[in-house]
């Protein structure tokens, strides 16, 4: 089950087609969808639990808390919505289009994939625009 919490009063819109998408990532990647929860929040609420539970005093887009068992992926994932809007100026794409990237990052995080090396970064950013174009042929 895919879940949605704010922490914040902008809600993602069309949650119902985000869903759909993200079970057919995860079936596409061979795994069975567990209880993942997606919380979107502002710098301050990711900073801090950046801060509390990586030691790390920075601004981040994304953390991700892995309780995958087996094939079955389960996890809870923060998002600084402040940071995608700020990333995807950065990058010149729309804010939907770099929440989508940010979304499926932490999915593909829960299927094993990694981004520390940058054969890994390479990896995880070939497999996060194949998994983007599944959307827009989706929806």
């Amino acid at each position: 089950m895919i879940n949605f919490f704010y922490e914040t009063n902008i809600e993602l819109p069309n949650e119902t087609a985000l869903s759909s998408w993200i079970s057919a990532v995860i079936s596409s990647e061979n795994k069975i969808e567990g209880e993942i929860n997606f919380i979107l929040c502002d710098d301050e609420y990711l900073l801090k639990i950046n801060q509390d539970f990586l030691n790390h005093d920075t601004f981040t887009d994304i953390i991700s808390f892995d309780n995958t068992m087996g094939n079955q992926l389960n996890g809870d994932i923060f998002i600084s919505e402040e940071r995608v809007a700020e990333n995807a100026k950065e990058f010149m794409v729309s804010v939907e289009e770099e929440m989508r990237r940010v979304l499926i990052h932490g999915i593909l995080h829960f299927c094993g994939y990694k981004d520390k090396l940058e054969k890994e970064k390479k990896l995880m950013r070939q497999k996060e625009n194949e998994k983007l174009l599944m959307f827009h042929v989706e929806h």
